[in-house]
């Protein structure tokens, strides 16, 4: 019997993959441009780790983490997030005692058990920034710049930014006392998540995504009017800065993010185009987690993409991506006597970083071009019994089928002038 991938994960195909190296390439690109550097961290941590620095009350560390004990009866978890792991790193490698601000960013494979639907699977993937040391909100106004310019180069239209502030361990409170006796008329109409969210952190239940509950949201206190002087300040400064930078946004007071580390700045970036789950983009600042994982107290913000989603709004959109998959060459070879010297000709090739392939099936010349086609090769060099006495190779330009004969020896020269000029348009 056929063993299948497990529940919630995905094959990724190279009929696919080659839509995430471009998407993972653009967040490369424009994270080195902003100055952040790559962080790579391990895939489980000790369970402790997300119970502090995620949150005990939210539904991920309740309900959704792949804990397991290991041989030596440690409590393992399969990492459900990035920020968690790249804090502690932070940390424990005494990045505290760099020049701050510190910059990094990371794409990484994470562990939800959740229902599996469209852009959320229980492995999925993220790429994410995160940003110690400043509490300035101009870099709270820089990393949603950058998620911006992000998600532009990738190509994608019709994004929309939502931002709020979800306040301080200062002002929080009186919402939080304000939310509960709104929410105490309405207890018997909302789901038992928010029942259990009502009781240990209330403003949890605005995340939650049950339309009966969301219906009785109408009138709920907001609590941009709850914020303390500092809140509200570094609020109307993060809007100012984004009006510098021309980011258009829209103030969401039902923006509250998901996790219970966040301080201040929340915020998503959310795409109409891939159904109801629609951010692509969330974020917000956390000045009190390193602090509460063991850390020193340094202010913290970030944000996280998920791919799987970006990747259902390229399609969605039809952006088009340029393929990285195709050979530059197709070597064919025509009778027995020429398939030593088209080998030797495909090594050479590629020791000079011009990517080739031939065939192995031992196909007609016909099948070889056509299947030359199919593999997207930008050029097929076909070497035959007059070829061969010749010490040449027709070079034939798949797209057009111009064909020119190119002695062995200027085979290289020629074909990198070809396709360097290709790369200039």
């Amino acid at each position: 019997m056929l063993t299948t991938a497990p529940r919630g994960t995905k094959d990724i195909l190279p009929d696919e993959v080659y839509i995430w190296q471009y998407i993972e390439k653009v967040v490369r690109e424009v994270a080195s441009i902003y100055g952040y550097k790559e962080i790579r961290t391990p895939t489980f941590e000790h369970t402790e780790l997300f119970q502090r620095g995620v949150g005990d009350t939210t539904d991920i560390v309740q309900k959704e983490m792949y804990t397991f004990e290991d041989k030596g009866g440690r409590s393992i978890t399969l990492r459900p997030e990035g920020t968690a792991s790249v804090v502690r790193a932070f940390i424990q490698n005494k990045l505290t005692d760099n020049p701050q601000p510190t910059k990094l960013y990371y794409i990484i494979s994470a562990f939800r058990y959740e229902r599996p639907q469209a852009g959320r699977m229980r492995e999925f993937h993220q790429f994410g920034v995160e940003v110690f040391g400043a509490e300035d909100p101009s870099l709270d106004a820089e990393i949603i710049d950058m998620a911006v310019s992000i998600l532009s180069k990738i190509g994608l239209k019709g994004l929309k930014l939502k931002i709020n502030s979800i306040g301080c361990n200062r002002c929080r409170p009186d919402y939080n006392s304000a939310l509960k006796d709104y929410l105490e008329q309405r207890l018997d109409k909302l789901c038992d998540n928010c029942k259990k969210r009502y009781e240990k952190n209330p403003l949890r239940v605005l995340d939650c995504k049950n339309p009966s509950c969301r219906a009785q949201f109408a009138y709920v206190p907001v609590i941009l009017d709850y914020l303390c002087d500092d809140c509200k300040s570094h609020f109307s400064r993060l809007q100012s800065k984004l009006d510098v930078l021309g980011i258009e946004y829209q103030v969401d007071p039902s923006i509250v993010r998901g996790l219970d580390y966040y301080t201040k700045t929340a915020f998503e970036i959310v795409s109409e185009d891939i159904g109801a789950q629609g951010a692509v983009c969330g974020g917000g600042r956390y000045d009190g987690l390193v602090k509460e994982c063991g850390g020193p107290d340094m202010p913290g913000v970030g944000f996280a993409m998920g791919l799987e989603r970006i990747v259902l709004a390229v399609k969605a959109q039809n952006v088009p991506v340029p393929r990285n998959d195709c050979v530059d060459v197709f070597a064919v070879s025509i009778g027995d006597e020429t398939e030593d010297v088209v080998y030797s000709i495909v090594k050479k090739l590629r020791d000079n970083g011009i990517s080739c392939d031939k065939d192995y099936l031992g196909r007609s010349t016909r099948a070889q071009l056509k299947y030359a086609d199919k593999v997207h090769a930008k050029y097929a060099l076909i070497v035959g019994g007059d070829e061969l006495n010749r010490n040449t190779a027709l070079l034939r330009d798949m797209a057009t089928g111009e064909q020119q004969e190119v002695p062995f020896s200027e085979l290289v020269e020629v074909l990198s002038n070809a396709l360097k000029k290709e790369e200039r348009g």
